[in-house]
C-alpha cells in the first residue's frame, strides 16, 4: 500500500495528530473510534472502506489493537516511516504519564488515603471490563459453537494446567474446523495436541520467564515476558491483560492481587494504550530500567508485525483462513478474560460497599453509556471519603 504522501510532508500532521490521541484518549475501543472520526472523517487520510480494512487487519494479529491501528494509519499517510513515527507518538504520552503515576504510587500508595482511593477505585476498574467483555462478547460470540469455544476455554484456563497460548492456539484451529476448511482445521488440532501433549511431558509449553517463578526478576526477564506477551496474545489490551494478570501474579509472582489490581487502576487513568500497564509490573520488578524495558518489549512485536505486513497487505487479505481462526479465538478471548476477572473479584470486592460500586458501574456504562474517567474519579473519590 503506498502512501498518499511522503514523510517529508507529513511528519508534522502526523506527530501532533498522534500525540494528542495518545495524552486525551481513554479506552481501546473508544481510541479506534476517535481515529476514525479524527483521522478517516476529518481528515480524509483514507476511505471508510479503507479503514475498515484496517481494522480487519488488526483483529486477525497479535498484539496492542489500537497502536496497531495508529501504524496503519500513519502507513497510509506517509509510507512505512509514517506508520513508524504514529506508532511511537501514540505510545510516548502514556508511557511518560504511567511512569509518573507508578512513582507516585510507589511514594505514596501505603498512607491511608491512597489506600482507601483504591478501595474505592479497584471495582470501578473491575466493573469497566466487566461491562467491555460484555460488548466484546455480543459480537464475538453469535452462535453455538462459539458459546461452546467460550465455555470450554474459559473452563479449561480455570481448572487445567493448559496455558492461554495453546488455548488460543486450539481455538484458532476449532475456528478452522466450524467456519473453513473442516479437514485442515482437524489436522490443525490434532497436531497441537500431539505436539503439546509432547512438550508437555518435557517440561511445559512455552514456559513464562520461568527463571522469575521464585518472584525474583532481571531486566532481561521482564523484557523478555512482555515481548512474548505482545507477540502472542490476541484480541487486543483485554486478552494480553488476562496473560498478563495470569502470569504476574499466579505463576510468576512479580506482583500480588492487590498490586496488580492497582496497576490496572493506574493503567485505566491513564490515556492512550491500556497495555502501558507493562510500565508498572517493570517498574515494580526492577525499578526504572524495567519498567522502560517493559513498555518497550510489550508494544515491539505490534511494530514489527504491522510495519512487515502492511507492504503486502493486499495479499494477506485473501486468506480466508485467517478470519475462521479468529471465529474462533475471537470466544475463546472472552472466557479468558471472564476468568481473569472473576480471579480479581475477591481483592477488589472485599465488602458491600465495592460491590455497589461495580453493580453501578456496569449499570451506567452499559444502560446510559457513561465514559470510564468521570466513573473512575467518582470511585476514587467515594474510596477517599470512606478512610477518612
Amino acid at each position: 500500500m503506498d502512501a498518499p504522501s511522503g514523510l517529508r510532508t507529513h511528519w508534522r500532521e502526523i506527530t501532533a495528530v498522534f500525540l494528542k490521541l495518545g495524552a486525551m484518549s481513554y479506552g481501546g475501543p473508544a481510541i479506534m473510534g476517535m481515529m476514525q472520526a479524527e483521522l478517516q472523517e476529518k481528515r480524509g487520510w483514507l476511505s471508510k472502506e479503507n479503514f475498515v480494512e484496517g481494522l480487519a487487519l488488526v483483529n486477525m494479529l497479535p498484539g496492542a489493537g489500537a497502536t496497531q491501528l495508529g501504524i496503519f494509519l500513519g502507513h497510509t499517510r506517509a509510507g512505512w516511516w509514517g506508520g513508524l513515527l504514529a506508532g511511537v507518538c501514540f505510545v510516548l504520552p502514556a508511557l511518560f504519564i504511567m511512569l509518573a503515576m507508578t512513582l507516585a504510587y510507589v511514594e505514596y500508595a501505603a498512607l491511608p488515603v491512597m489506600r482507601g482511593v483504591f478501595y474505592g477505585l479497584a471495582p470501578v476498574v473491575v466493573g469497566i471490563f466487566a461491562a467491555a467483555v460484555w460488548r466484546l462478547g455480543r459480537v464475538a460470540i453469535k452462535d453455538a459453537k462459539q458459546i461452546v469455544v467460550a465455555l470450554a476455554t474459559a473452563l479449561a484456563l480455570a481448572f487445567t494446567p493448559i496455558g492461554i497460548i495453546p488455548l488460543l492456539l486450539l481455538a484458532g484451529a476449532l475456528g478452522v474446523v466450524f467456519y473453513g476448511a473442516r479437514r485442515w482445521g482437524v489436522a490443525a488440532v490434532l497436531v497441537l495436541v500431539v505436539t503439546y501433549a509432547a512438550l508437555h511431558g518435557l517440561g511445559g509449553l512455552m514456559p513464562a520467564a520461568s527463571s522469575g517463578a521464585t518472584g525474583a526478576a532481571s531486566v532481561r526477564d521482564v523484557a523478555a515476558f512482555f515481548f512474548k506477551v505482545g507477540a502472542f496474545s490476541f484480541g487486543g489490551g483485554l486478552s494480553m491483560l488476562a496473560f498478563m494478570q495470569d502470569q504476574v501474579v499466579n505463576q510468576l509472582h512479580w506482583l500480588t492481587q492487590q498490586q496488580f489490581l492497582d496497576g490496572l487502576a493506574l493503567g485505566q487513568l491513564t490515556p492512550g494504550p491500556i497495555l502501558m500497564v507493562a510500565a508498572f509490573v517493570g517498574y515494580q520488578t526492577t525499578g526504572f530500567s524495567g519498567a522502560v524495558a517493559g513498555a518497550l518489549a510489550i508494544f515491539m512485536p505490534s511494530f514489527i508485525l504491522m510495519l512487515s505486513i502492511l507492504p503486502v497487505f493486499e495479499r494477506i487479505k485473501r486468506i480466508t483462513w485467517m478470519k475462521a481462526a479468529m471465529k474462533g479465538i475471537s470466544p475463546a478471548v472472552i472466557g479468558m478474560i471472564a476468568v481473569a476477572m472473576q480471579q480479581m473479584l475477591p481483592k477488589a470486592v472485599p465488602d458491600w460497599l465495592p460491590g455497589v460500586l461495580l453493580a453501578a458501574t456496569v449499570l451506567l456504562m452499559l444502560k446510559w453509556r457513561r465514559g470510564p474517567l468521570p466513573l473512575m474519579l467518582a470511585g476514587g473519590a467515594i474510596g477517599w471519603l470512606v478512610s477518612i
